[in-house]
């Protein structure tokens, strides 16, 4: 490699290839359910979908619809809400420790919603059966609820009796967090056994046109099917073409950026899961357990648990631990550099439980690094030097060479060995970066620790791109595309000095074409996380000093 600046940007332009084409290179192998005696899931009624509330009545106001009907209070340091006691539905929740906006009076995020809202978002659960002429509990049914108020230290029980002789109840809990804990128990009262199935389901309206997608965080369907990560994206589901997979233990829901919903599932049988795309931006994902026999006289229990809340990876990796949910924390989109970027999650909020502030937290890390990088670096530097310093000699071969490729390559090799100089040697520190700038990437648009993190001056929010733009402190109305901050700035401006520090291109093409490198990288960054850009600016300041320092070693101005 004859330029240092060549081989770091190709390697991160390859680099971005890669990481955004991988997933249709290594496609995920779906788990077929295996053959069992059929028995139909319940089909969401349509008047809970938001894809025909365009043809009935408009969408009615969530907090009108939650006050017209009977309801449970759930209550706990990160939930606020309620369950519908028609259908004993999961439908109403808020995350009370998280803001929708930045502004002081702004409500808390709302997770789920019920049916009739403007995007509907539920979850149920409830038993099948193949005898038609079985009363069953439906998203109809009124329960009576023992208990007015679920909190961590109060659970409740639901009733229901089908004046056929067998009693259904649900017997919910919750931590101080996120998950719940689902009993569903039936008393036989008959004269016959009773053969149930135990089922569950999320339902949720999702149009990408009208709720903010994240281009690089997977947003869909999540799950650990017996060990393996599934995910698929809402328009990977061809409409009334379900995905289905066998399940005894692990966990699958709808994943959004920040937020997600499950089934957590602990069985020894096997769970036949649904993912179905109903249409009309409605998707749905149900369980169906193995039959169980109630003999007659007698009761039978079956527990799921559910969660609904914030992808707090720690919390998550508590989960993991302690409540036997198994790789919890794959509910977070960690990428392709898994083995970088968890860690560096954990390194950055060991820095900011340290500092108290996010921003510096990721300056000490970009400067940590360095640390750990330095001689890595240094050799890569005092390599570049080197070449920097022949660079006259090498524009003498190239004018006295300049009709024979040939003899102009192999001179310029000579060179390089007369001079002690291997022209790859700088290239190991720049691929280094790649996986670790693309971890760090990640980190900023996953964690949400560091959403609405602060850093000083205009930058409120490190996971948004720097908000003082050129049209903001010009007053100057300029396209989106080219309307960036003053970060990104400094960053082009640190990449272009750094640039300047390198050995010229031979070919003036090429230079010329690397010369609009810093240009095209500071538009390209300028709508990333603030917090990555603040990032890479200082990473360049050390690169610059380093640098400097190993070239006035090296006697090269």
């Amino acid at each position: 490699m004859k330029e240092e600046t060549k081989g770091l940007y190709l390697a991160v332009l390859l680099s971005i290839v890669i990481i955004f084409t991988v997933n249709y290179l290594f496609p995920a192998q779906k788990t077929e359910v295996s053959a069992q005696q059929e028995v139909k899931m319940p089909e969401v009624t349509a008047q809970d979908t938001a894809a025909n509330t365009e043809n009935t009545d408009k969408p009615k106001d969530v907090l009108d619809i939650v006050k017209s009907e009977q309801r449970v209070l759930v209550n706990n340091s990160g939930l606020n809400g309620s369950i519908r006691l028609k259908g004993a539905r999961f439908d109403y929740l808020q995350l009370s420790k998280y803001k929708q906006t930045l502004d002081e009076n702004s409500p808390d995020v709302e997770l789920l919603f019920p049916a009739g809202s403007s995007s509907p978002y539920f979850a149920e659960v409830g038993w099948l059966a193949n005898d038609p002429s079985l009363k069953l509990p439906n998203s109809d049914t009124v329960w009576t609820a023992k208990g007015k108020v679920l909190t961590p230290n109060s659970p409740i029980t639901l009733e229901w009796n089908n004046g056929q002789g067998l009693k259904f109840l649900q017997t919910i809990s919750v931590d101080e967090n996120y998950l719940f804990n689902i009993v569903q128990t039936v008393e036989n009262n008959t004269d016959e056994p009773i053969v149930l199935y135990p089922y569950g389901l999320i339902s949720r309206y999702y149009n990408p046109d009208e709720q903010r997608q994240s281009a690089v965080v997977h947003e869909g369907i999540s799950g650990v099917i017996d060990g393996d990560l599934e995910e698929i994206k809402y328009k990977d589901l061809k409409e009334k073409m379900p995905e289905t997979f066998n399940v005894k233990e692990g966990w699958a829901g709808f994943s959004d950026r920040y937020w997600f919903s499950s089934f957590v599932f602990n069985d020894d049988e096997n769970n036949a899961l649904t993912i179905t795309n109903n249409g009309n931006n409605s998707y749905q994902i149900d369980y169906r357990g193995a039959p169980l026999t109630v003999a007659s006289g007698a009761a039978t229990s079956k527990q799921v648990r559910f969660f609904a809340g914030a992808k707090e990876i720690k919390l998550l990796d508590d989960y993991t631990d302690n409540a036997n949910i198994k790789k919890f924390d794959l509910a977070v989109d960690f990428g392709w550099y898994y083995f970088l970027t968890k860690p560096f999650f954990y390194i950055l909020t060991f820095l900011y439980g340290f500092i108290g502030n996010m921003g510096w937290a990721i300056l000490l890390f970009a400067a940590l690094l360095r640390l750990v990088m330095f001689p890595i670096a240094s050799k890569s530097y005092e390599s570049m030097s080197k070449m920097k310093k022949i660079q006259p000699k090498v524009m003498d071969l190239q004018e006295k060479y300049k009709d024979n490729k040939m003899l102009l390559q192999q001179a310029t090799m000579d060179l390089y060995r007369r001079e002690k100089i291997n022209p790859a040697s700088g290239c190991l520190p720049l691929f280094i970066q790649i996986p670790v700038f693309f971890s760090l990437y990640k980190v900023l648009n996953i964690s949400i620790e560091i959403r609405h993190a602060p850093f000083i001056g205009w930058i409120k929010d490190l996971s948004a791109p720097d908000p003082l733009t050129i049209s903001v402190w010009s007053h100057i109305p300029l396209p989106a595309i080219i309307d960036i901050g003053v970060w990104p700035i400094l960053m082009g401006v640190t990449m272009w000095i750094q640039q300047k520090l390198n050995p010229a291109p031979a070919n003036k093409d090429q230079a010329r074409m690397f010369a609009l490198m810093p240009l095209i990288f500071t538009f390209m960054l300028g709508h990333f996380a603030s917090g990555l850009v603040i990032y890479w600016t200082l990473s360049n300041v050390l690169s610059i000093l380093q640098q400097k320092a190993i070239m006035h070693k090296n006697g090269v101005d």
